[in-house]
């Protein structure tokens, strides 16, 4: 039943990477549009920070888009997204290594905020340069992320690429590019994409969370 998965997002937001692995998960769930200047009460007790992608998972509460990708590639084992143990390694080293240094070095690349040598020292991913060319060696080693198999890490990091692409703050590099064509191919991200794009039609256009 959709009401036994709840999914509160919006489609201006990192709810786009959620809505992207439950149309690969393939299971239903039930759409909680979530408005930046009035959020729902049930959403906030949920989620107490307010923060899209949100999941409701038979009562449990799933927030921030890397948890939830990992949590429905476990719940869902038949989808086939969780990692084999050959995958495992490469699979949480980049899922996280895209919730860490990559997002972190993206939104301050997009924001224009170009940290010092000395800040570099204090930072987890230390420059944005070591991050891309870290992120070129990474998706140009196989395939996808983890092997020669799609997994769910594919969905996060390719999000952030993607993401960083269109903002400016990853460069239009060769690499990423083959990288993204394959994932942007799958009928789940093109089926993502379409239901995404319409609900934005349906909002005012507002910064994401």
């Amino acid at each position: 039943m959709a009401d036994d998965l709840i999914f509160y997002t919006n489609p201006t937001s990192r709810g786009r990477i959620a809505r992207w692995m439950l149309e690969e998960v393939g299971t239903p769930y039930a759409v909680r549009l979530v408005d930046w200047g009035d959020k729902p009460a049930d959403f906030l007790a949920a989620n107490p920070m307010g923060k899209v992608p949100t999941i409701i998972h038979h009562g449990r509460v799933v927030s921030e888009a890397a948890a939830i990708i990992a949590y429905l590639a476990d719940s869902f084992p038949t989808a086939g997204l969780a990692p084999t143990a050959e995958e495992r390694a490469d699979y949480y080293r980049w899922l996280f290594f895209a919730a860490g240094p990559l997002e972190a070095a993206s939104t301050n690349a997009a924001l224009g905020v170009v940290p010092t040598p000395q800040q570099q020292v204090m930072l987890g991913y230390g420059s944005i340069d070591r991050v891309v060319s870290t992120l070129r060696t990474a998706v140009g080693a196989h395939d996808y992320i983890a092997g020669d198999r799609f997994t769910a890490a594919d969905v996060y990091v390719g999000s952030h690429i993607d993401w960083g692409r269109q903002t400016g703050a990853l460069p239009d590099d060769p690499a990423f590019t083959r990288y993204l064509d394959r994932l942007m191919a799958r009928p789940a991200a093109i089926r993502a994409r379409t239901l995404d794009d319409a609900l934005a039609t349906q909002i005012a256009p507002q910064s994401g969370d």
